[in-house]
């Protein structure tokens, strides 16, 4: 694939510690690039500078011939006047102004068509846009809005961040851009829009650069991983999980070398240091060497700690948390819940799960007491302590420091029963002295996500309360943070999109269907997964056996014919020669398969592997991809043909 955009030596700092570092990346045609960093790494600022927003310090950024680049910014835009329309038109500059004009004085003359001097400056604006191919941008503009099911009219002020999210994303696509800047495009939406977007972005032709903590997200999309790390831009070709696996191995291979250079650093050391008669003969180029060798210790940068999360768990509370009996909810003439019957009893993980606006938030009010139920029985447990992280971060004051914020004012602090120096209790989730004298204002948005979990966790607490709490986590703090819910011996409650962190960390899902439909679901989101599966399939009309269905005359020869063998087997009861033949050779091929992939993952573990130029690379994780799928269909196929045979 040819390269569309090339970052050459770049420098970018804005305190001591330079964000990007002598840094190379390039951008090939229709690939999906993942950055992934630490939190304040400088994520958001590389993708400035890919805009053309922020100007390298040193270096060059090169776009190839008339490369187009898009960017959605990392929050939805708020409080913008105008409709839709406009929003996206204005992606365009002048032209864009014409088609604004010309769009609302359209709209004018329909409500006054004998109006002359609207007239006149629609005929204006209809000559500008003929002058500026600005049909061809308005063709283009009522493509995406309508591919987006985006109502051009309707007015920015009265959109959800779900619905600005999607109108952004129209801006950046309207342009036909190359090149796709993405900068956490799945906080603050649903599970829903995110499976839609990412569909979406599976059909897009151009290139995507994204950033994202969404594990799920970053599997379904991403072709290959750039880990951004001190300042040094790493690539990793392949999937998600082969880039965890080769930055594990290269993190131990970058521990292991740091320790023999301090091991060799502490001889030359001591060597320096030896008695009078060993300074007189020492050799003066062994000196020139240890100086270097404190010159290169001094530059080194110290790879990020992890964050140490210990939650501050209180008295017990009673065994039932929360109780509810045909509980029913209107809010604004809107049914948000039901008929709910509920119980919640301690050390229950429960996930909330549904649309925005459609009663989550709501819901904790009353389980909280901060609410009443329009009707309906529900009883709240006793002795409830509880900390609440608040998607809004509205618990921050942005103006004060971070130590003032998490203290309160005190520099000593209470945490797990013993005292601690507020800095100390701060180190435990990357805040260094310098740091926790900063404003929250001048952190990015996952520093202050990690501020508002140092805050709340110094709570003691036996009902946590986690509303969003993954957007804007780095990975690392994301999957110990999911690890914390998991040993919390009180009741967690958490809303949350992120559907690897609902796998991992609940027990059970509260899934808000619509129209105050609340059903609980056992398990995490596959459960939840398969659970509307089947409620689809429930609702699907019957067929009619001697009829047939126009609307599947277009679906894979194999769906119908695996409807057809489904039939006979159920009339026959028995699989017929051909079936029973094949289920007899698919052990064989899965042994097969399964035997090339494990050859495959051994070569691709080779810590020489991804040393070699991606040409070489490529078509070897592409082969291993198949074979993942080939597998797979393969077992599905066998179980299938053993339940036939079973009936």
């Amino acid at each position: 694939m040819s390269v569309v955009l090339r970052l050459t030596n770049a420098r970018l700092a804005f305190g001591t510690a330079p964000v990007l570092n002598n840094a190379e990346f390039t951008v090939s045609a229709q690939e999906r690039v993942c950055i992934i960093g630490r939190n304040g790494a400088g994520k958001s600022s590389l993708l400035k500078v890919l805009q053309g927003l922020v100007v390298l310090d040193e270096g060059t950024l090169h776009r190839v011939g008339n490369t187009r680049v898009a960017m959605l910014p990392q929050d939805p835009p708020r409080d913008m006047q105008g409709c839709v329309y406009d929003y996206v038109a204005a992606a365009f500059a002048d032209v864009g102004r014409h088609l604004t004009a010309y769009h609302e004085l359209s709209q004018q003359l329909a409500n006054d068509p004998e109006n002359e001097a609207v007239l006149a400056r629609l005929m204006r604006a209809q000559q500008a846009l003929d002058a500026g191919d600005g049909w061809q941008i308005q063709n283009q503009i009522e493509q995406i809005l309508s591919r987006l099911q985006l109502d051009g009219d309707q007015q920015m002020t009265h959109l959800s961040g779900g619905w600005l999210r999607r109108v952004a994303l129209a801006k950046a696509l309207a342009t036909q851009p190359d090149v796709l800047l993405l900068d956490e495009p799945t906080n603050h939406l649903d599970v829903d829009t995110v499976m839609w977007l990412e569909q979406m972005l599976l059909d897009f032709r151009g290139a995507i650069v994204f950033i994202s903590h969404d594990r799920a997200f970053i599997r379904a999309l991403a072709t290959r991983i750039v880990d951004l790390d001190r300042g040094v831009l790493t690539s990793f070709p392949g999937n998600y999980d082969a880039y965890l696996t080769e930055k594990q191995r290269l993190l131990e291979v970058e521990e292991t070398q740091a320790a023999l250079f301090d091991k060799k650093l502490a001889q030359e050391e001591a060597w320096i240091r030896q008695g009078v008669k060993a300074r007189r003969t020492r050799n003066e180029g062994r000196v020139r060497a240890l100086q270097a060798l404190r010159n290169e210790r001094a530059q080194r940068r110290n790879r990020h700690g992890q964050v140490n999360i210990e939650l501050g768990s209180g008295e017990r509370s009673g065994k039932v948390v929360f109780e509810a009996s045909d509980l029913h909810l209107t809010l604004g003439g809107k049914e948000l819940i039901r008929g709910l019957d509920l119980i919640i009893q301690r050390g229950d993980k429960l996930a909330f799960v549904g649309p925005n606006g459609c009663g989550k938030s709501s819901l904790i009010r009353l389980i909280t007491g901060e609410s009443e139920a329009t009707s309906g029985f529900c009883k709240l447990g006793t002795n409830l302590n509880v900390a609440y992280f608040d998607q809004h971060q509205q618990q921050l004051n942005l103006d004060a420091t971070v130590a003032d914020n998490v203290g309160e004012g005190k520099v000593d602090v209470v945490h797990q029963g013993r005292t601690r120096h507020i800095y100390s209790y701060l180190q435990d989730f990357l805040f260094s002295p310098q740091q926790a004298r900063m404003p929250v204002s001048a952190l990015s948005g996952g520093e202050k996500n990690r501020v508002m979990l140092a805050k709340i966790l110094l709570r003691e607490s036996n009902l946590l309360i986690l509303d969003e709490p993954t957007n804007d986590l780095d990975i690392d703090t994301l999957e110990l943070l999911e690890q914390v819910v998991v040993d919390y011996p009180g009741t967690v409650l958490m809303v949350s999109h992120d559907r690897e962190f609902i796998d991992h960390a609940a027990t059970s899902v509260l899934l808000f269907e619509g129209e105050g439909q609340v059903t609980e679901i056992v398990g995490g989101f596959d459960e939840v997964r398969h659970y509307q599966a089947k409620q689809v399939e429930n609702a699907a009309p019957p067929r009619n056996k001697n009829q047939s269905n126009p609307e599947n005359s277009g679906t894979s020869a194999g769906k119908e014919h695996s409807e057809s063998e489904s039939a006979l087997a159920r009339k026959s009861n028995k699989l017929s020669y051909k079936l029973k033949r094949e289920l007899e050779l698919l052990p064989g091929h899965i042994e097969t398969l399964e035997r090339e992939l494990n050859d495959l993952q051994q070569h691709i573990n080779d810590p020489e592997f991804f040393r070699k130029p991606i040409t070489e690379t490529q078509p070897t994780m592409d082969r291993l991809s198949e074979l993942e799928t080939a597998l797979m269909e393969a077992l599905e196929r066998w179980d299938y043909l053993e339940n036939l045979q079973g009936n």
